[in-house]
């Protein structure tokens, strides 16, 4: 059996203010090519399908779609609900799309109900543990301690294990969760919502012993906790902090004892993320970063002076210009003596030109400003004479 793993679309998230759903009608048109050629059985999303648990029309329509062509491939569909998700709404007639091959596994219960789909050496077992947060799912089990999410899963996939050892069968789960051997802090991004308090709901690899394959999501960057333990991330960049991430899916087969092969699979990238770094000047006008001009931009300025109308210049070379960073490259030093002692001695002139030196990272003020001050300060002292 020949098993895509896939998490986090996040369908309707946008990308500093533009939607991304075009692009990710791309690389979902691009996996169902994948699942054709290479003749995939079963793709699994573990988690955050949604980036809202209000999705839009058109972000349901993107989702619909994209579940015919799967189908139309001919491969079956196991996914889960993750903690940006609304498990109603995604899970608002699931009933009748299981039997069209549409496994959509959002209530808590179901970690107990697998899909069972067989290949040649038999069944497997697909066990979807929908994201579960702590103080809800606590109160179905009053006699569990269930604080955090290691004790949730922990006390899920002991019931897993349990209906494995009762039925005899490979086994795969989907799960949602940050799982130890991710530095939740280093590698979530400003779009993984944190679901951590304390470090408390990290998850040890070790909760999930037992199972052939744990297909995790939440993290956006593909990670291996174990050999059968894995991130796959998501299928598009949706910040800066994701540019150097690759974008696919885990490609898993498995034989008559359990996984046998597990490599990546790449997904296109309709528009890459760029972060260019230099002053202004040279970024809009030097021909060494044409080849950027069609990517999502972001720019770090160094000029020492604070560019004015940056955006606007940038976005008129790199029209999907998203962010900018002023960050000069030389930088004022500021000494420890009192605002009263610098000017102690110093004419106007000088201190109208020491605060233009400070506010401008050391650059005083041009001929034509010193000629001016000149003359406003001459004019201002002869009112004073004259008055």
């Amino acid at each position: 059996m020949k098993i895509l793993h896939t998490s986090d679309w996040h369908i309707g998230r946008t990308f500093h203010g533009h939607s991304t759903l075009e692009h990710l009608r791309v690389v979902l048109a691009a996996m169902v090519a994948e699942v054709r050629e290479r003749g995939i059985d079963v793709v699994v999303v573990a988690g955050d399908i949604f980036d809202s648990s209000m999705p839009s029309a058109e972000a349901f329509a993107v989702l619909s779609g994209a579940l015919r062509d799967l189908r139309g491939a001919g491969v079956q569909v196991v996914m889960t609900s993750g903690n940006h998700d609304s498990a109603t709404r995604l899970g608002f007639q699931s009933e009748w799309a299981t039997l069209s091959g549409i496994h959509i596994i959002t209530r808590p219960e179901q970690h107990l109900e697998p899909v069972l789909i067989d290949d040649e050496y038999g069944p497997v077992a697909f066990y979807g543990i929908p994201y579960l947060e702590p103080s809800i799912f606590r109160t179905r089990h009053p006699g569990e301690d269930l604080r955090t999410h290691e004790q949730v899963l922990g006390f899920v996939m002991n019931q897993v294990r349990s209906d494995v050892a009762a039925r005899q069968v490979r086994s795969v789960v989907l799960s949602h969760c940050f799982a130890s051997g991710v530095a939740a802090s280093n590698e979530a991004t400003d779009v993984e919502r944190d679901i951590t308090s304390g470090g408390l709901n990290l998850v040890p690899a070790s909760v999930f012993d037992g199972p052939d394959y744990v297909a995790l999501g939440h993290i956006h960057g593909r990670s291996v906790i174990t050999d059968r333990v894995r991130y796959s991330g998501a299928p598009l960049h949706y910040s800066f902090g994701e540019a150097n991430k690759p974008r696919g899916g885990w490609l898993v087969e498995l034989d008559a004892g359990g996984v046998d092969t597990v490599e990546w699979l790449d997904l296109p990238v309709p528009r890459r993320l760029t972060v260019l770094t230099g002053d202004l000047d040279e970024l809009v006008g030097s021909e060494r970063y044409g080849e950027f001009e069609n990517d999502w931009v972001a720019a770090v300025l160094t000029d020492r002076v604070r560019p004015m109308d940056a955006m606007r210049r940038l976005q008129d070379r790199f029209p999907f210009a998203a962010m900018l960073e002023y960050r000069p490259a030389v930088v004022a030093e500021a000494g420890a003596a009192t605002y009263r002692e610098r000017i102690e001695k110093k004419t106007d002139d000088q201190i109208v030109a020491g605060f233009l030196e400070l506010v401008r990272n050391g650059v005083g003020p041009t001929d034509f400003e010193a000629a001016l001050v000149a003359e406003v300060i001459a004019e201002q002292a002869a009112k004073e004479a004259s008055a």
